[in-house]
């Protein structure tokens, strides 16, 4: 079960197959086995690497909640990638996982080969909509602060069937990771120079227009909507994700390739 020790938190990880790095990052209190139906299909070509971020699954769960922030997940992922021997890899994720996917891009423009944003929105311009948003992420924490991991039993199919040792670190990651501090994010997206594959299910509501606007932002992004999936895209429609994810993929091996020849 292999770990590493960032600054006394351990986090979580494993290597799937070999070939060129694929990072993927779970939404918000679900865990790196939200991908377990897309193992094989994703490390047959590529070096796939799955995670669980802080506060999650099998990674620590720190007392200090200055130990959850965007900016620790972001040093989280490149640290991953160091471990793996990585300079590059395509980097995505689902919901929160995505969103974290655009940041680290933002900090880490050269180790990003593409972007795979799944079922995200990119944050919020107008302050009065991001503190909506972090007064529901600070309701989410006092929800799973008071009612434990029973909470998620009423969530989406990403989340309810997943295996966390307790809540605590749940409440504290909604209160340090949900939250949204600026418009850095959404605002970086058209200056965003890598292949990027945005994709969403049919009926995740809240997230349809977020996904035409980052597909609409990010020059050259290309956009598949899945057909009867909802938030967890990948868990309600598995072959049709993969489906949509595996020509983008192919086509970034394909170029490499041409690169390479000429």
């Amino acid at each position: 079960m292999p770990k590493i020790n960032r600054g006394g938190v351990d986090i979580y990880y494993e290597v799937h197959g070999s070939g060129p790095p694929l990072l993927l990052t779970h939404g918000y209190s679900s865990t790196s086995g939200m991908w377990q139906g897309q193992i094989e299909a994703l490390s047959k070509h590529h070096k796939l690497v799955l995670w669980d971020m802080r506060g999650h699954g099998q990674s620590d769960y720190p007392d200090d909640p200055a130990a959850y922030s965007e900016a620790l997940t972001v040093a989280d992922m490149a640290a991953l990638l160091d471990e793996v021997g990585a300079a590059k890899a395509i980097i995505g994720g689902l919901s929160l996982g995505g969103y974290m996917s655009l940041a680290f891009y933002r900090n880490h423009p050269e180790r990003v080969r593409a972007l795979l944003i799944i079922d995200t929105g990119p944050g919020f311009k107008k302050d009065d909509a991001r503190e909506v948003w972090n007064r529901r992420a600070h309701d989410t924490g006092d929800r799973f602060e008071r009612d434990g991991l029973d909470v998620l039993k009423a969530a989406s199919r990403e989340r309810s069937g997943v295996s966390h040792r307790d809540a605590s670190g749940l409440a504290r990651a909604a209160r340090g990771m949900l939250i949204q501090r600026d418009a850095r994010v959404i605002e970086s997206l058209p200056d965003i120079k890598v292949p990027s594959l945005v994709v969403v299910g049919a009926d995740d509501t809240p997230f349809l227009a977020a996904s035409d606007y980052m597909a609409a932002k990010i020059p050259g992004a290309k956009k598949v909507v899945v057909p009867a999936a909802g938030h967890a895209v990948n868990i309600d429609q598995p072959q049709a994700f993969i489906e949509a994810v595996l020509p983008f993929l192919g086509g970034l091996d394909t170029k490499a390739s041409a690169r390479a020849a000429s």
